[in-house]
């Protein structure tokens, strides 16, 4: 079960509509998360760093797009606030 993290451009985000999905924000928190379908999701703010279940440590922050696939057990670490527009399917 891999994260993805990529670079898009702002054509490249305008062409999969992230512009026109919901927006979720969270203070600096630290909780588990557990994704039951595949979220994408476009960082506008903030700096979180995600540890899997097998230690596997991934960080992100503005202007990443990341993908998290569905199953994956995970721990949060919001270090800085957080705004992203997300999408799940």
């Amino acid at each position: 079960m891999e994260i993805t993290v990529r670079q898009l451009t702002q054509e490249e985000l305008k062409k999969k509509g992230v512009f026109g999905w919901p927006i979720w924000s969270k203070e600096i928190s630290r909780f588990d998360w557990q994704y039951e379908s595949v979220e994408e999701c476009y960082f506008l703010e903030g700096d979180v760093e995600v540890t899997t279940q097998d230690g596997k440590k991934m960080s992100f922050g503005r202007g990443d797009f990341v993908t998290f696939p569905e199953g994956l057990s995970c721990v949060w670490e919001i270090k800085r606030p957080v705004r992203k527009h997300y999408n799940f399917r």
